[in-house]
Order: structure tokens, then sequence, then C-alpha cells
């Protein structure tokens, strides 16, 4: 039975044999008699007979909760990349250069990354709901205080406060999606997470026109705190606590199966099927979903999960992702945001400071014409797997990620050579969309292989994950002004960061021919012995 079928029915709970094989991220999909499937392959992780599992919720419940955490990725990231038309204007009211000024776009992006250290490992230990709903709230108030700033350092300590706030935005819609969703839905969860989180860039564009109409800057803060109050609500409302301890519903399930045998006239065991059903437990009813309590777990070691979250730097799917996040964000997020407006309000374009958010429609172009190819890695990795009897491997999905390899270095070379020697504006646009494009590609199928390939582990290889990022793009971000002024936009830009992105993208060949083997490697090293012992969460039995 499909999973999407099996999903209508009223009382019907979804049932596999799926099981992850010796190597991490090599799962056997093979169905058997009685599994629910997708692409007609069993469903991994192996869901409990509970209604209460995250697993066997509604894809109305999946669906509103993937919405409200992905409009939240996508409000947090506009918050912080948005303001970047303000740039020049926030250098000439608080008498500061240019330069200084962009740190307030820099210094949150960094928060934001940082704040992972503290928000997972919380998650972890008292619930992914009270720590979303707390987040959303530090975002509320560091937001509606930066509206009210007159001073540089205050305005940077409340915009430090709202990134560091909201930090969570990006690492809990990933564990969320690995809580509710089968691995064969992923890749696409993903992906529309990956979508709203891209267009927080579009933010530039509206946060130009604030400035059209007559209004301040402060306007744009204002609008943030108004959809951040609003989210905030539907958060209480339809965010439930996803955190689940399968392994003991099911040990509790099997107890209760065992005591329920009983003996039919020829001394044969049969089960009794009214005695079955009786031991489902009962779905939660909405106004116990509302609880400001989620599952609390003892066990959780705060500050080891912290320092152990390191260790993933040192796995190769994980540093690769945090590699690709980080370049990519500090290229487009950063480097494109701070250069375009001086570019485009200069000779020989002289466009007004009310347009130099129009960059965003370069973004809006580029992810409109990559989001059909959401569910694409999915698919193809289905496809693989019925063509492997059955047996998934993690490195599936990646060959639609092919195109995007080439595509991204080709988008900044052109822009960049577009800024050196002032071509026609267009190009900006062109080498923006390409650029744009291709790193929704690496956004959501990096994302999707690390989880595929670590999913025991993801809470921990998101902190890495988040925290590195951040610091690779604020790397990129700080001095990157300063950098085109004194050597070119053509040798930093087409230069040094083309060859830089080029080079990330093509570790894409070495993990569709050797992803396994490196797996395989892996899964016999301290490190992984290091992992395995850390295992929360179980998804496989």
């Amino acid at each position: 039975m499909d999973s999407d079928e099996a999903a209508g029915g009223k009382h019907h709970l979804a049932r596999s044999h799926a099981h992850e094989e010796d190597i991490p991220g090599t799962v056997n999909l093979n169905v058997a008699e009685g599994d629910d499937t997708g692409y007609g392959q069993a469903l991994f992780p192996v869901p409990a007979e509970d209604p209460n599992d995250p697993l066997q919720w509604s894809n109305f419940k999946k669906t509103m909760i993937l919405i409200i955490c992905s409009f939240y990725s996508f409000l947090a990231n506009a918050a912080l990349i948005g303001p970047s038309p303000y740039i020049d204007l926030w250098a000439e009211e608080f008498g500061i250069t240019p330069t200084k000024a962009s740190e307030l776009i820099s210094y949150p992006n960094l928060a934001f990354g940082l704040g992972s250290l503290i928000f997972v490992p919380l998650y972890l230990k008292i619930g992914r709901r009270p720590v979303m709903l707390i987040s959303l709230l530090i975002f509320c108030v560091g937001i509606i205080a930066a509206s009210q700033c007159k001073t540089f350092g205050s305005l940077m300590a409340a915009r430090v406060i709202h990134g560091f706030g909201s930090c969570v935005c990006e690492a809990l819609p990933v564990q969320l999606v690995n809580d509710i969703f089968f691995l064969h839905e992923r890749g696409e969860r993903i992906g529309y997470y990956t979508v709203c989180l891209c267009l927080g860039t579009f933010a530039s564009l509206p946060a130009g026109y604030i400035l059209a109409g007559g209004y301040g800057w402060q306007l744009f803060f204002y609008a943030e705190f108004a959809f951040g109050a609003t989210l905030l609500i539907l958060a209480f409302l339809f965010v439930e606590e996803t955190s689940y301890d399968r392994r003991a519903a099911m040990l509790q399930s099997m107890r209760a199966a065992d005591s329920e045998k009983v003996s039919d006239g020829n001394g044969a065991a049969t089960e009794v099927e009214e005695a079955s059903d009786a031991r489902v437990p009962h779905r939660k009813s909405f106004f116990k979903t509302l609880s400001l309590w989620g599952r609390i777990d003892h066990d959780v070691p705060f500050f080891t999960m912290m320092a152990r979250s390191f260790t993933y730097f040192l796995v190769p799917q994980a540093l690769w992702v945090i590699a690709s996040f980080g370049i990519n964000i500090g290229l487009l997020a950063l480097t494109y945001s701070y250069t375009f407006p001086i570019l485009i309000t200069s000779p020989p374009y002289n466009w007004t400071v009310i347009n130099s958010g129009l960059f965003a429609v370069a973004a809006l172009i580029g992810y409109a014409i990559a989001v059909p190819f959401t569910s694409s890695s999915d698919r193809l990795a289905a496809y693989f797997t019925k063509r492997n009897h059955g047996i998934r491997e993690a490195e599936m999905r990646l060959g639609v990620m092919l195109p995007a390899m080439l595509l991204g270095p080709a988008g900044i070379v052109l822009y960049g050579f577009t800024a050196e020697k002032s071509l026609h504006w267009v190009l900006y646009f062109i080498g923006g969309g390409l650029s744009y494009f291709a790193a929704y590609f690496y956004f959501s199928f990096t994302l999707a292989y690390a989880v595929d390939s670590y999913q025991s582990n993801t809470s921990e290889m998101l902190i890495a994950m988040n925290l590195g990022k951040q610091v690779i793009s604020f790397g990129f971000g700080l001095e990157v002004l300063t950098w085109v002024m004194e050597s070119g936009y053509a040798v930093v830009m087409s230069g040094i960061f083309g060859g830089v992105l080029l080079a990330n993208n093509l570790v894409l060949l070495i993990f569709m021919f050797w992803g396994k083997s490196i797996r395989r490697d892996m899964s016999t090293t301290w490190l992984a012995r290091l992992h395995s012992s850390s295992i929360k969460e179980v998804v496989t039995h």
C-alpha cells in the first residue's frame, strides 16, 4: 500500500520491515507482505504502531509543521540579509564607512551560526516545541528592539540578539523533516525548506522599496515583527512535539503482543485481533498537543554534545555540506548583497538607491527554475534502488546535481567580469540567476545526502553544519568590499571566489564514485564508534 494512500485511512497505521545495513547510509527497502510503500519500496524509518509516533501523523499535520518551520527560515534569513540596501544609508546616518556598516549584516550572521551550539542540544534536552517557541520569542524581541535603535552599537546589539535567537530556524526544520517524514520523502521536503531559506535574500527588494514610499528603514523591522508574532501564534497551535522514543514504544508493543497470545483448541498460538487493536495507544487530544513542555530527556549530555559536535568536521559528508552552504551563502547572500547596490548606483549605471534591491529578482528567477526539480533526487534514488534489488545507497540521489556543478561557478565568473568591465547590467542578473539556480541543488541535496549517510546522529551533525557554514560565509563576506577595491572584481570574484566554488562543486564526483567506500571506511574508525555511542534517536528498528 502506498504511504499516501495509507495516510488517508482513518485508523491505518503504516508498517514496514525496512532496515539499515551494516554500512551507515545503505538501507534495505525490500517490501515484505503487509508493508506500506513509497515509490514501490518499504518505508524507512520503521514507524511504531502508535498514532502518536510523528511518522504516523496525518499529511495535514506534517505539512503544517513543515510550512511553519520553513517560513520561519525565510523570515529569519530575510531579517539577516534583507537590510543590505541600507548599508550606505546606515553609513551616512551613523557616520561610519560602508565597510563598517556592512558589519550589521556580517556579525548577526555569525551569531546566527554560533547559536546552534546552545539551541540544538537544548531542543534534544527539553524538546523541539518549547525551543522553537523560545526561539521565535527572542527573534521577535530582537526585531522590535532593532526598529527603535538610534545608534550603531544599539542596532548591532539588537541585530545580534535576533540573529542568535533565530539560529534554530535552520537546524530545526531539517531535524523535523527527519522526525516526521520517511526516507523517500525527505529530499523533496528539505527542498521546500531550502526554497524558503533561499528566498530570504528576496527581502532586499521590498527593503529597498520601503525607502521609495518615503518611509525609514525601521518599517522593515516593523513588518518582520508582525510576521514573526503571527508565526509564533501558528507555531503554538500547530507545531506539536516531534521528539519520540520509538525504541521504547516498539519494545512495549512487542511485550504487549507476547502477553496477548492465547492457545487455540489444537494448542497453536493465535493472536486475538481485538486485543491487538486494543493495545494501540489513543492519539493525544488537540489540547494536550498545546503543552509548552516537550519530551525532556535527562540522559542528553548537554555540554558533551556541544563538544562532540566539532568531531563532525572530520566526517567527509558533513564537511562537504558545511563548505557548500558556507561558500554559497558567503557568495550569494553576502557578496552579492554587498557589491550589487554599490555597483548599480555608480557610473555607468547610476540606478537609484531605491532600485538597488532589484538583484533579488535574480534569486527569484534562479530558484523558480530550480523548484520543479525538488523531488528529482528522491525519484532518481528510487529508480536506482529498484535497479539495485531494493538496496538504497545514500549516493543514489547525487546525479541530479551534475548540471549545477558547473553552472554555479559560471555564474560567479560572469558576475565578476561584468563588474570589472562595466558590461550591460542584465549580465549581473544572468550570472546571479545561474548561481542561485545551482546553489539550490547544493543546498537541498548535499544536506539530504548527509542526513541519509548519518541519519542517527542528525542533531550533532546539524550543530557542526550550522556553525561551520556561518563561519565560512562570515569569512567570505567580512572584507569583500575591501578585497574588490584593492584587487578588482575579476580577480576576487571571478578568479578566487569562482575557483573556490568550482573546487567545492567538483567534490560531487568524489562522492558519486567513491561515497560508499568512504562510508564503509569511516564506519570502522574511532570516529564512527564515538558517534554510534551517542545515538539517541532510534530510526531503524
